[in-house]
């Protein structure tokens, strides 16, 4: 009988391993669907149009970004006015992601990856290669992104500062 009850309590408890496992990766997908929204809408931006970020970003008071371009913003308003800001110099951009890794805990989750961007900004030629990190939180269900660090790029906050973007 112990060794009938071990096999079932092994059992069980690999079963739950398998439930745990299979909701992480899930989780994880769509924390990279939501990523994936990021960056179209982050390529758009390169391309004059920021419009798409507002469907990817939580619009709470707490969301923050730190760009290449430098300094830090706080609050929805804030964010957005920094992705318009650029979008209005920006021409011809691509932008990828790379060496994605992606992390879920609870509701919360944690992306790191490369980036490689170019574009034309303020009718210059700009290429850029940064670390990012971007956070997710959960809200009603979807994945909004709270958070984007890229590494400083001095040359392109030089540009920005230039044209009081």
């Amino acid at each position: 009988m112990f060794v009938e009850g071990l096999y079932i309590c092994s059992a069980v408890v690999l079963d739950v391993r398998y439930v745990m496992s299979t909701k992480r990766v899930a989780a994880e997908d769509d924390v990279r669907a939501a990523s994936d929204q990021f960056y179209s809408a982050l390529e758009a931006m390169a391309n004059g149009d920021a419009s798409s970020m507002a469907d990817i970003w939580s619009h709470a008071d707490d969301v923050t970004t730190m760009h290449p371009i430098g300094g830090r913003e706080v609050g929805w308003d804030a964010v957005n006015a920094s992705w318009t800001g650029v979008a209005s110099a920006s021409t011809d951009g691509t932008v990828t992601r790379t060496d994605q890794v992606v992390r879920v805990v609870g509701d919360g989750a944690y992306e790191l990856c490369g980036e490689s961007a170019s574009m034309t900004f303020a009718g210059e030629p700009l290429r850029l290669e940064n670390r990012a990190t971007n956070v997710y939180r959960k809200e009603n269900g979807e994945w909004k992104i709270i958070h984007h660090h890229a590494d400083l790029d001095a040359e392109f906050a030089e540009k920005v500062a230039n044209m009081g973007a």
